[in-house]
C-alpha cells in the first residue's frame, strides 16, 4: 500500500501588478515551490500588468509537505530577474478546505530574511541525573542551506542560546552542507528546566557587513532524554506589514488529494463492475454501475472523473468500447442534433480526455510546424478595423503608414497561408492518426447514422466528429499551444492575436461552415473556409475508414507519454563525471538530445546514426548542479545505474535557467514510475580529492542533499496507474454518497435531481453490488489504518444521521 499525495494547482490570473520596467509594464510569470523546492514554472507574459497563464498541474508530493509558495517575478533580459511577491499557503490551510482553494489572493513581500530552506542535523540530550545537568547539544551538520554568497555557495556556523547562555561553531567556508559534528554543553540550573528552550540559528558568515541569516529552529528540553534527527529551518516570526493589494493579487485554485493507495488487486472488484457494461453490453443502460456514477457525478468533478476512466480503461484495453457505451447513453437522451456533445457531460468531457491522452504526439506532429512558423515570423495580423494599429503594419519607412485597406489585405494574405498550411497538414494527416483514435470516431459515426438516419440530418454525421476533433482538439491547442505542449512559451500579444483569429477560422471549419462567425471583418476569409469545409468532409470520411484489426485495442502501459513518444529534443552540452579532467573549454561537449519515454539518447548531430543512450527505467536521480560547481551555468545532472549495478553521473549543460527546469522536469516526468530512486545525490562535483558541495574526501561518500521527489504532471500526461485512478473513482462515489442514496431511494424530496435507479432495470440490484464493493474497500482502508495508525477515510456511513448532507471527500 502506498500514500499518494498529490496536489491540483491551477495559477490563472493576476491583476494590478507593479511595473518593474522602464516601459511602465512587466514580463511576469510565476515560480511554483513546495517546501522551498521548485517543482513548476510557467510560461512569461510579456509587457502586461494583468497577466494571463491558465496553467494547471498535478504535483506529485513527498509525503509530510508543508507549504505551498508561489513567486510572481519580472522576467529581465539583462541581469536578475525582479521578484514582485508572492502568496504563501500552507498545508494546514489548504486541507482545511476540502473542496479547494478558488480565490484572489493578495501577493505579499519577499524578505530575504524568510526565504529561508533547508534542514539541520541535531542530537540533544539531556540527563535524567546529575549536579549540575549539563545539556549536550551534537550539531552534525545541515544541507540545502540558502545560498548567501555571489559564489552560490555560504559560510555558514550555527549559534546555540539555551537558558541565557550563547555559543557558536566553527566557521565551514563556501558550502551550503556544512559538517560541524561539533559537541556544545550548557550548564542548566536547578528549576531552569522546566520550560527551556534551545534555540539554534545558522548564519553565513561575511567578512564584511552583517551575517545573513539562513534558518533557526527550536526545540523545548523539558524532559530528560535524548532527541535526534533532521529539522527543517524556520524563518523569523514575520513583522512586515500586510501589503493591502499594492503588489496586486494573484488568482490560485488549490486542492489537495491525499489518498491511501491500497494494492492493486483491492480494486478490482470496482473495476470489473465499471467494466461490466463493457465487457457484457446486452445490460439496460440505466442498471450499470457506470449509469450510477454518471448521474452521481457533479459538474465540478466531471472532468476528473472522466480522466481516470479514461486512464482505467486504457489500461484494460477498453477504451473504444468504454466510450461508445458512453455516446450511446448521451445520445439516447438527444431529441435535437444541434445540441449533440454540446454540453460537459461525461461522453463529451471523457472523448476530450482521450483525444488529449492518445492523440498528443498526433497533435504535435500536424500543428507544430506551422505554430513554429508563426512565433518565429511575428508578423502583425489584423481583421477587425477597431483594432488596427495602422504604423504597425510594417515596419519604419519612408513611405510612412499603411492604410486600413493595405493592412486587411496583408492580413488576409498571411492568415490565408497560415491557415492553408494548417488545413493541408491535417487533410493529410489520415495515416498518422492512432488507430484507437480512428476506431473511436468511426463508433461514434455509426451510433449517430442509427440515432438519427434522415437525409435532413446527414450533416450530422460529419459534425459528431469535427465537433470534438476541431473545437475540441486542433482549435485549443491553436489558441494555447502551450497548454499542449507545442511551445515552452505564452505567445506575445501580436502572436497571440494572430493565433486567436486562426483558432476562430478552425472552429468555423470544425462547424462545417454553418457557422461562419459573427463578426463581419471575418468574412473575406469565408472565400477559404467553405472550400475547406469540403476537403474536411473528405478526411473525416477517409478517417473512420479504418480495419478494425487495425484498430485492435490492446492494454496500454503504465507511462506518462505515449510509447515511444519523443517527448524533446535540442542541442545541449554534456560530460561524463568519469572524465579526467575538468577543462573549460574541452570538458563539455555540444551534442543533441532525445527523450523519449523509453531512453535519453544524444549524438554529434540529429542526422547521426551513432547515439549515447540512457535508458530512462535505469535512471536513479535528475537533480540539479549547484551553480559554481563548473565554468558553465544552468548544469543538471542525471544519475543511472549501468546493468553491472554502477552509478554513472552524467552532466548536462543548458542554455538557460528556464531550459534547464524545462529539461529537469520532462526528466522527472518521463521517470516519475521508476522503482528504486535514490534519497540523496551530491549537488557538486568530485574534484581531485573532494567534493564541491559537502567537501567529503571519499568518492564513494552518500549523497548530502535530499533528492526532490515533487513532480508536476498535465492531468493527461499523468502516469497510467489504475489503482490510483479507482482509489480516486472510490473516493468521488464516498463524497456522493448521499446524492447515491437518494438515487436508489428514488430520489430526493421535491422532485429527483438524478435519474433513480429502478429495481425492474437492475439498477437496484447494481446498487447493490456497488454498495458491497465500496464496503470492502472501506475495511481495506480501516485494516491499514489499524495497523499504521492514521486515520481512515470518511464513508457514507458516518453521514446515516443526516441523510442530507453528503459526507466530505475521502482523503
Amino acid at each position: 500500500m502506498a500514500k499518494s499525495t498529490s496536489l491540483r494547482c491551477r495559477v490563472l490570473e493576476g491583476k494590478d501588478l507593479p511595473a518593474k520596467d522602464v516601459s511602465g509594464s512587466s514580463d511576469p510569470y510565476c515560480v511554483v515551490k513546495v517546501d522551498n523546492e521548485v517543482v513548476a514554472r510557467t510560461a512569461t507574459v510579456w509587457k502586461s500588468l494583468n497577466p494571463f497563464w491558465g496553467e494547471e498541474y498535478t504535483l506529485r508530493l513527498p509525503r509530510g509537505f508543508r507549504s505551498l509558495a508561489i513567486y510572481v517575478l519580472d522576467e529581465d533580459t539583462i541581469g536578475h530577474d525582479d521578484v514582485i511577491g508572492k502568496v504563501s499557503l500552507s498545508h494546514q490551510q489548504i486541507s482545511a478546505q476540502p473542496r479547494g482553494i478558488d480565490s484572489w489572493l493578495s501577493l505579499a513581500p519577499v524578505d530575504p530574511d524568510e526565504e529561508v530552506q533547508g534542514e539541520i542535523h541535531l542530537e540533544v540530550q539531556v540527563p535524567e541525573q546529575g549536579h549540575p545537568r549539563v545539556l549536550r547539544c551534537h550539531l552534525i551538520g545541515a544541507r540545502d542551506l540558502a545560498p548567501r554568497d555571489p559564489s552560490g555557495t555560504s559560510d555558514p556556523f550555527a549559534r546555540v542560546s539555551c537558558c541565557g547562555h550563547t555559543q557558536e561553531t566553527a566557521v565551514i567556508k563556501k558550502t551550503r552542507f556544512p559538517r560541524w559534528d561539533e559537541v556544545l554543553e550548557f550548564e542548566l540550573a536547578e528549576g531552569e528546566l522546566g520550560d527551556a528552550v534551545l534555540s539554534v540559528e545558522v548564519w553565513d558568515w561575511d567578512i564584511v557587513g552583517k551575517n545573513d541569516f539562513l534558518g533557526r529552529v527550536e526545540l523545548p528540553v523539558g524532559a530528560p532524554g535524548a532527541t535526534k534527527g533532521w529539522f527543517q529551518l524556520l524563518p523569523f516570526a514575520s513583522s512586515a506589514e500586510e501589503p493591502g493589494g499594492r503588489l496586486g493579487s494573484l488568482r490560485l485554485a488549490v486542492r489537495l488529494v491525499e489518498d491511501q493507495v491500497l494494492p492493486p488487486h483491492c480494486y478490482q472488484p470496482l473495476i470489473q463492475l465499471l467494466a461490466e457494461p463493457i465487457r457484457c453490453p446486452g445490460q439496460p443502460p440505466a442498471g450499470t454501475a457506470l449509469a450510477v456514477l454518471e448521474e452521481a457525478t457533479s459538474g465540478e468533478s466531471r472532468q476528473d472523473v472522466a480522466t481516470k476512466l479514461v486512464k482505467i480503461f486504457l489500461a484494460q484495453g477498453l477504451a473504444v468500447p468504454f466510450l461508445d457505451y458512453l455516446i450511446a447513453r448521451e445520445l439516447a437522451r438527444t431529441k435535437d442534433p444541434n445540441t449533440l456533445f454540446r454540453s460537459n457531460s461525461l461522453a463529451s468531457k471523457s472523448v476530450e480526455m482521450f483525444m488529449k491522452v492518445v492523440g498528443l504526439p498526433y497533435l504535435h506532429e500536424v500543428l507544430k510546424p506551422v505554430v513554429n512558423r508563426i512565433f518565429e515570423e511575428k508578423k502583425y495580423v489584423e481583421l477587425d478595423p477597431c483594432k488596427m494599429e495602422l504604423s504597425r503594419g510594417r515596419r519604419i519607412s519612408f513611405k510612412g503608414s499603411l492604410s486600413e485597406a493595405q493592412v486587411r489585405e496583408s492580413s488576409l494574405g498571411l492568415l490565408q497561408g497560415y491557415l492553408g498550411d494548417m488545413v493541408d497538414a491535417i487533410v493529410g494527416s489520415v495515416e498518422k492518426c492512432p488507430p484507437l483514435m480512428r476506431a473511436a470516431f468511426k463508433q461514434l459515426r455509426r451510433r449517430v447514422e442509427e440515432q438519427f438516419p434522415s437525409a435532413q440530418h446527414e450533416e450530422v454525421r460529419y459534425f459528431s466528429i469535427s465537433g470534438f476533433l476541431f473545437l475540441r482538439f486542433f482549435a485549443p491547442a491553436v489558441l494555447t499551444p502551450k497548454l499542449f505542449g507545442l511551445r515552452e512559451q505564452h505567445a506575445d500579444p501580436r502572436t497571440g492575436r494572430t493565433l486567436l483569429l486562426l483558432a476562430k477560422a478552425l472552429q468555423s471549419i470544425g462547424n462545417l461552415g454553418l457557422q461562419l462567425g459573427k463578426e463581419p471583418w471575418m468574412a473575406p476569409l469565408h472565400a477559404v473556409l467553405l472550400p475547406s469545409v469540403t476537403r474536411v468532409k473528405a478526411f473525416l470520411d477517409s478517417l473512420v475508414e479504418v480495419d478494425s484489426t487495425q484498430a485492435g485495442e490492446e492494454p496500454v502501459p503504465a507511462a506518462p507519454f505515449g510509447p515511444s513518444a519523443t517527448i524533446k529534443e535540442g542541442y545541449l552540452h554534456v560530460r561524463e563525471a568519469e572524465e579526467p579532467s575538468l577543462l573549460p573549454r574541452f570538458a563539455f561537449k555540444k551534442r543533441y538530445f532525445w527523450l523519449s519515454t523509453e531512453a535519453l539518447s544524444y549524438s554529434k548531430s540529429p542526422e547521426w546514426q551513432a547515439r549515447c543512450r540512457i535508458p530512462v527505467p535505469q535512471m536513479r536521480a535528475v537533480e540539479r548542479v549547484d551553480e559554481g560547481t563548473f565554468p558553465q551555468p544552468h548544469v543538471m545532472q542525471v544519475v543511472a545505474q549501468d546493468g553491472a549495478g554502477q552509478l554513472r553521473t552524467t552532466y548536462i549543460q543548458c542554455k538557460g535557467a528556464q531550459e534547464l527546469w524545462q529539461w529537469l522536469w520532462a526528466l522527472r516526468r518521463a521517470s516519475s514510475t521508476n522503482q528504486a530512486m535514490l534519497p540523496t545525490c551530491h549537488p557538486g562535483a568530485f574534484r581531485a580529492t573532494r567534493w564541491s558541495c559537502c567537501l567529503q574526501p571519499a568518492r564513494a561518500a552518500p549523497g548530502c542533499s535530499r533528492t526532490h521527489g515533487a513532480v508536476a504532471l498535465g492531468e493527461w500526461s499523468d502516469p497510467l496507474d489504475p489503482a490510483a485512478a479507482a482509489q480516486s473513482l472510490y473516493g468521488h462515489l464516498r463524497a456522493a454518497g448521499a446524492r447515491l442514496r437518494e438515487a436508489a431511494e428514488g430520489g430526493p424530496e421535491g422532485g429527483a435531481a438524478t435519474e433513480p435507479p429502478q429495481e425492474g432495470q437492475g439498477g437496484g440490484a447494481v446498487w447493490g453490488r456497488l454498495q458491497e464493493v465500496l464496503r470492502d474497500l472501506d475495511v481495506a482502508h480501516e485494516d491499514f489504518a489499524r495497523r499504521h495508525g492514521v486515520p481512515r477515510p470518511p464513508t457514507d456511513t458516518d453521514t446515516d444521521t443526516d441523510t442530507d448532507t453528503a459526507p466530505p471527500p475521502a482523503t
